[in-house]
């Protein structure tokens, strides 16, 4: 009887609440094109438009961390606030515990210690061209670095310009190419990667495994570095357009997609950009899905499923490494945007 009155008294329990769209920051922010955490719970946001970038403390405030808004390149050895950066696209938390920026114009790549906060130069003479594999990174010429990743103590840089992924040895210094030969073209499926062109690598990211995702952007693709140094496409047929969902990947089609991350069930989030939708590419099943955006530009539907919320040139999506809420950089919308349920 106890068990039934209890039964009685509690009903069915309440279903759990649909994902839904949430605004992160908008007030002040220009061009948001990636987001970093740390373990204390800030949030970093990197502006594109804005040459700077921003911390969304813990307790909700919204400050610049770095730059003074303007372009240039200078500052390092001095507080952050008062460094010159030029179209950063790209940010991450290294596993030093210092923020790397992808300083894209000035073809290097930064870091702010967040201890001191001062910004130093850690790959790029700041000049375009290609050279120094082999030597400091310091000394060595990259054209357009767009995104970077981690692996270990390695960070890996997209020089787009020079169509390659780039690796420096953050105790050694040296940087070297792991892939792509400096030609543009469709690297065929088992290739070694390193021998092989590329066409124009936009942004990279690491799964559990390895393996290595790079996103192409005017080649309309998603290909994959195995552990053996082949590189095959995954995801994308090259040629632009939006179709696709829900069937294999390797049949739809993309639209200069810009950023790529990985979930923590090893998933590629795709910001499909020029369809203004965020997508997910599934290696288990091959297959790709959209996540969040109408496909259709515009600024309307925060607050409701991330599938009715209109994004208009998204430039990044990343999982939260604690909550695990998918953060969108909506940048043409100048804000930062979450999936959650509260």
């Amino acid at each position: 009887m106890a068990v039934l009155a209890l039964l009685a008294t509690t009903g069915t329990p309440a279903a759990e609440p649909a994902a839904r769209t949430l605004l992160v920051a908008g007030a002040g922010l220009n061009e948001p094109f990636g987001v970093a955490f740390d373990k204390a719970g800030n949030v970093y946001i990197v502006e594109m438009g804005g040459n700077r970038v921003s911390v969304l403390r813990r307790d909700g405030t919204l400050s610049v961390l770095a730059g003074t808004g303007e372009k240039g390149f200078a500052g390092d050895g001095d507080v952050a606030a008062k460094a010159q950066f030029n179209g950063p696209h790209h940010l991450l938390m290294g596993p030093d515990g210092g923020l790397y920026i992808a300083d894209t114009w000035n073809n290097s790549v930064r870091r702010i210690d967040l201890k001191t906060g001062t910004v130093t130069r850690v790959a790029g003479t700041g000049e375009k061209g290609f050279s120094g594999d082999g030597g400091p990174a310091i000394d060595a010429r990259f054209g357009g670095i767009f995104a970077i990743a981690f692996r270990g103590n390695v960070l890996y840089a997209c020089d787009l310009d020079n169509r390659r992924i780039r690796a420096i040895d953050l105790k050694t210094g040296l940087v070297r190419t792991v892939a792509g030969n400096g030609e543009k073209g469709i690297p065929p499926d088992g290739a070694n990667a390193l021998s092989q062109p590329l066409v124009d690598p936009r942004a990279i990211a690491f799964d559990s495994k390895g393996n290595l995702y790079i996103c192409e952007r005017g080649g309309h693709a998603l290909r994959v570095v195995d552990h053996a140094g082949r590189i095959r496409t995954v995801a994308g047929t090259g040629e632009a357009g939006f179709s696709g969902d829900g069937g294999l990947a390797r049949q739809a089609r993309l639209n200069g997609p810009k950023h790529i991350s990985v979930d923590p069930q090893d998933r590629v989030l795709i910001t499909d950009t020029e369809n203004h939708v965020i997508r997910v590419y599934s290696p288990a099943d091959g297959t790709i899905r959209r996540l969040a955006g109408t496909g259709e530009k515009g600024a309307g539907g925060l607050g409701g499923p991330p599938e009715s919320c209109q994004l208009d040139r998204p430039h990044g999506a990343v999982s939260h490494p604690a909550t695990k809420e998918i953060y969108i950089s909506d940048s043409e919308n100048h804000r930062v945007i979450r999936i959650g349920k509260r």
